[in-house]
């Protein structure tokens, strides 16, 4: 399937590792040239060098409220065009109630809340029919996912922001989709499984609990992912779709 991905232009944020990474390298893969941005100026130039001469990196923070400017300033100063955006960004802290401080949660609703909103914001009245703004959100906008006590309060408030950006801007043909991952195998699901006695069990136990009984490759959120930001997806939209091996069992 041509996914009519050529020579479009998209940002991607959060992308120097993990699922950004990988959505960044599938666009590029079927033809799309990508603005890559990150917190870590080397992390970012390295990551914009890999993924080759469709790609250039932006080293800025999504809490930053100069992001939006810098990144679809870049995409219009390199590429000549913008035609989506994919909003990725690291997981807040793990805990619990009593773990995470006011500090932490600060952070967290600038960086994964406020910051996403900002971008997709900028975005909306940059974009013109055919565009699309997609964001990376997690499981738990349908069931909280213990111990991620800072993600599960803000990700169903994200997913809420964007079904309702969803039905503003579908009348200028402009989409809105959101990307549930589940167990894929990245740096940041690891590093959640250490945080247990026994990293091999828990990933383990996770993995029986997954119909498909394995951790997903990133590779294949990156495809799904492409696959929503693409003309190829052109009437979808205000849709949350799971990325997780059928872990969700309801509808």
């Amino acid at each position: 399937m041509d996914l009519g991905l050529k020579d479009r232009v998209y940002i991607v944020t959060g992308a120097t590792r993990g699922l950004g990474n990988a959505a960044a390298r599938e666009l590029v893969a079927d033809g799309a040239k990508v603005v890559v941005s990150g917190r870590d100026e080397k992390n970012v130039a390295d990551a914009a060098a890999a993924l080759g001469p469709n790609a250039v990196g932006v080293a800025v923070d999504n809490a930053d409220p100069d992001a939006p400017a810098r990144l679809i300033g870049a995409a219009r100063e390199h590429f000549g065009r913008f035609d989506g955006v994919l909003v990725s960004v690291g997981g807040p802290p793990a805990g619990f109630v009593a773990d995470n401080t006011d500090e932490q949660w600060q952070a967290a609703f600038e960086s994964v809340f406020l910051g996403a909103v900002r971008l997709a914001r900028a975005a909306s009245a940059e974009l013109r029919s055919g565009g699309v703004i997609g964001f990376v959100l997690s499981g738990s906008v349908y069931e909280p996912i213990p111990g991620l006590m800072i993600s599960n309060g803000l990700r169903p408030g994200l997913a809420g922001f964007a079904k309702s950006l969803s039905d503003e801007l579908g009348p200028r043909g402009v989409r809105v989709v959101g990307v549930l991952p589940g167990r894929i195998d990245t740096d940041r699901v690891r590093e959640l499984d250490a945080l247990s006695a026994d990293p091999e069990a828990t990933r383990a136990a996770s993995e029986s609990r997954i119909p498909l009984r394995r951790y997903g490759a990133p590779e294949e959120f990156g495809r799904v992912a492409a696959f929503l930001l693409s003309p190829a997806a052109s009437y979808l939209t205000g849709v949350m779709v799971p990325v997780d091996g059928g872990a969700r069992h309801g509808f």
